[in-house]
Formats: structure tokens, C-alpha cells, sequence
């Protein structure tokens, strides 16, 4: 298949988590032989933000390490002045409706050869339909460098055969889309919501216009039910983030590890009482040294994490973390707070990427309600004492660690790699796959 993504960033990790999965899952996409294509707003707020945190030598990482995944860039009308940042605060605050299920989630059958054969007015592509209004010019962008062509973004899907849209993307590109596949275009078009919003801000959420997606991919079983009230029934699938293992996996050698380690951004103090009793207080208390990784560290943060002993080193490209795993004794996973009461169930990314590096993790208190891990994968603390009683007891017992850590990369590689993700992907859309719509 000819599948597009459209992501607020591919090449920036930067504040931008789901960057981690939707790399890991097309790098799968694209080993079984799909022709697979990233689109990314230009001046986007993450990588705007890596570029003025490292420069350009922030992108060495993603380069590196993803050579398969090209870029189109594309340029979009300014959103408000600070929508994105407010994005990134988990308070988009848009009004609007409801995020509608579509009328319809019939398929049609596949484009022709080759990427963007519409015409920049709009046309939405083989097959034809209504011309849909053109967004703004765009650039295109891949791995090699630019290039001069300039289209708009339904011009650039017009033959793709698959077209997702991730829920950090302006709602006109999210509505420009659905209108594009409402008038007949020949594509599969999924919105992938991974994200607390639809709970903690869902004025957010309903600024989308959905009504010409065939369906949402949410990353929990709860975020689906959110989804289900709403009206979409059984065209909400539960997609959980998962490790890129061909990236994310045990050093080949075993070197020195000493101490813990924690990958994670500060944000807008969601969890900052949480951080003091999981990780930085246990840490000391078990006379651990300590090394946090992250951005969004205010002054008052950075004072916090000295004040405990801890290094704090700034942000770190994620694909440098399995380096830094490695270097390390153990690490934590400290929920925030939407992910232990509105939202249970969903782990953060790092989960699924420590357990894959073969580091043990200890808890904060966190629901699986979904039975993604076995007892023993990692372990589980209720309070700060049992923290630091759980990093004491890996601090000093081998035979512990090494189990903990087998378990937990067991886990990822029988249930929770971006390959398990691509195939389950494969199958919603072959579900999906059923005679065209009609054109109005």
C-alpha cells in the first residue's frame, strides 16, 4: 500500500512522545514493502524548539537512525499565536462539535501508481469528486534534501491508499482531509488520538471535524470508550504505542551500569508532587545516583532535581536512550496524573522502550487495566517508602535485576513490538476494505 502519515513532527522528539511510535511503526510498515510517506507542518513547534535546544546537530540522532523515512514538509495557514504551545500544555482550547462519526466508512479500491497525481486545486485524485478547497503551497522535504514542488496536502495523498492523521495537527489540514475522502477519494483515512485531551480538554478534541474519517485508532481501551460515546461504535479500534525493537533493544555487550535512570519531560507540573515521592526522594534515600533526561525543566524544577543529588542533562535524542539505558541499574515510570484516574490503562511510551532495553522498572502507582504486562515484568511501588525499598532490593540483588529485566523484554517481544502494531494496523484496514463510495 501507499500510506501517509501525517504527524506534527517525525524528525523532532522534542516534547513529542508519539514521534517515538509512529517512527517505530512505519520503519515496520516500510520493512514489509509498503511505500510509506511522513508529513510534517514546516516551523513546527517541536522541532522549532529541538533546534533552538541543539541546532541543527539535534537531528543527527533521527538521521542516523531512521534513513528509511523520508519527510514532506508542507506549509499551513499560522495557527493563533500560541496554539501550539498551548498543544504541547495539553490545552489546545478550541471550540466546536463534537467529533462526528462518519456517515459512512465504506472503502474504495486502491489508487493508481505513484504519489500526488491530483492537481494543486484541490482535485481529490483518480476517480475524481468535487474539487476540495486547496490549502496553502507546500515544499516537499526527504531525507536526501528539498525539493522546489509546491502541492497541497490533498494533492500529495491523492494516491495513497491509507492516510492517517495524528490528533496534534491543525483541525483545518484534520478537516480538509475528511473532505477530500467524502467526496470520493480513494483512501482509507484513520485519526490517531493519543493523547488525554478527548478527557481533560475535549472542547479540544471536538474542534476536529471527522465526519469523513472512516474511523479512530486511540491508544487505550478508555481513550475507545471516550470515542464510543461519542458515536463511532466499532469503528474505534484500540491501538496501543509500543518499542521499536529494531532500535530499542540490550546492548550486544554488557558494559558497567551503576545508578538510576529517568527519560521524561517536566511539562506543565502535572506530576511534580509525584516525581518528589517516586523518584527523586527513593533515589537518594537508596543512595542511588540519579540522572534525569528531559525538557520543559522551569528553574524551580532544575533547583528541585540538584537539591536531591540528581544530574539533570537537558534533552535527549530518543534515539540515543537504549545507550543510556544501558548505562544504568534501573529506571521508573511515573504516570501522570490523567493516565491514573480518567485514563487507566495506558503507559507512557517509556514503558514499552525501557522494558525493551532490558533495564528493570519499578512502578509509581499504576492501573493496567488492560493486562498489557504480566505480574513480575516489572516492579511496583505504593508509596514512597516501597520505592525506595524496591530500588534498594535492585540495587543490591543480581539475580533480581536480571529477572525483572527478562520478564519485561519477554513481554515486549511476544505482545508489544511496532511490528505487532503494523499487523494489527493491516488488519483494520483490510476490515475497512469494502466497495467505493459513491461521489455526490
Amino acid at each position: 500500500m501507499k500510506i501517509a502519515y501525517f504527524t506534527h513532527s517525525l524528525r523532532s522528539c522534542w516534547n513529542h512522545g508519539n514521534a517515538h511510535f509512529v517512527r517505530g511503526v512505519l520503519g515496520a510498515l516500510v520493512a514489509r514493502g509498503h511505500d510509506v510517506r511522513a508529513l510534517e507542518p514546516a516551523g513546527n513547534w517541536s522541532l522549532t524548539n529541538l533546534l533552538a535546544d541543539a541546532g541543527e546537530a539535534g537531528l543527527d540522532a533521527w538521521r542516523a537512525a531512521y534513513p528509511e523515512l523520508g519527510v514532506t514538509e508542507y506549509l499551513l495557514s499560522p495557527s493563533p499565536p500560541d496554539a501550539e504551545h498551548r498543544r504541547a500544555e495539553g490545552v489546545r482550547g478550541s471550540q466546536g462539535a463534537s467529533p462526528s462519526p462518519p456517515v459512512s466508512a465504506a472503502n474504495g479500491e486502491r489508487g493508481g501508481p505513484g504519489w500526488g497525481n491530483a492537481a494543486p486545486d484541490g482535485n481529490c485524485g483518480p476517480g475524481g469528486g468535487s474539487p476540495t478547497p486547496a490549502l496553502p503551497a507546500l515544499r516537499r522535504f526527504a531525507s536526501g534534501g528539498e525539493g522546489d514542488a509546491t502541492l497541497d496536502p490533498v494533492a500529495l495523498i491523492a494516491n495513497a491508499d491509507l492516510v492517517i492523521v495524528h490528533e496534534w495537527n491543525d483541525p483545518a489540514l484534520v478537516a480538509s482531509l475528511g473532505r477530500a475522502r467524502a467526496r470520493g477519494g480513494r483512501f482509507t483515512l484513520l485519526f490517531h488520538d493519543t493523547h488525554h485531551r478527548a478527557v481533560s480538554d475535549p472542547d479540544a478534541i471536538r474542534a476536529f471535524d471527522l465526519s469523513g474519517y472512516d474511523g479512530v485508532l486511540a491508544f487505550g481501551e478508555a481513550l475507545s470508550e471516550v470515542y464510543r460515546r461519542w458515536g463511532w461504535g466499532a469503528r474505534v479500534w484500540t491501538w496501543h504505542e509500543a518499542a521499536d525493537v529494531r532500535r530499542f533493544h540490550p546492548p550486544a555487550v554488557e558494559g558497567a551500569r551503576a545508578g538510576l535512570v529517568w527519560i521524561g519531560n517536566w511539562g506543565d507540573g502535572e506530576r511534580t508532587a509525584e516525581l518528589e515521592t517516586f523518584l527523586l526522594a527513593p533515589a537518594r534515600a537508596a543512595g542511588l545516583t540519579l540522572d534525569i533526561y528531559g525538557v520543559r525543566y522551569p528553574a524551580e524544577a532544575q533547583a528541585m532535581v540538584a537539591d536531591y543529588g540528581a544530574r539533570y542533562g537537558g534533552w535527549l535524542a530518543n534515539a540515543a536512550a537504549p545507550g543510556v539505558f544501558a548505562r544504568h541499574l534501573a529506571t521508573v515510570h511515573v504516570p501522570r496524573r490523567f493516565y491514573t484516574t480518567l485514563l487507566p490503562g495506558i503507559p507512557t511510551i517509556r514503558v514499552f522502550e525501557a522494558l525493551a532495553c532490558g533495564i528493570p522498572l519499578v512502578s509509581a502507582p499504576w492501573d493496567d487495566a488492560e493486562r498489557l504486562f504480566r505480574p513480575g515484568d516489572y516492579l511496583t511501588a505504593a508509596d514512597g517508602a516501597a520505592m525506595t525499598r524496591q530500588l534498594a532490593a535492585l540495587r543490591d540483588d543480581l539475580a533480581l535485576r536480571a529477572a525483572t529485566a527478562a520478564a519485561g523484554l519477554e513481554t515486549i517481544l511476544a505482545r508489544h513490538t511496532c511490528d505487532h502494531r503494523a499487523d494489527e494496523l493491516l488488519a483494520i484496514v483490510a476490515s475497512l476494505r469494502t466497495p467505493a463510495r459513491n461521489v455526490a
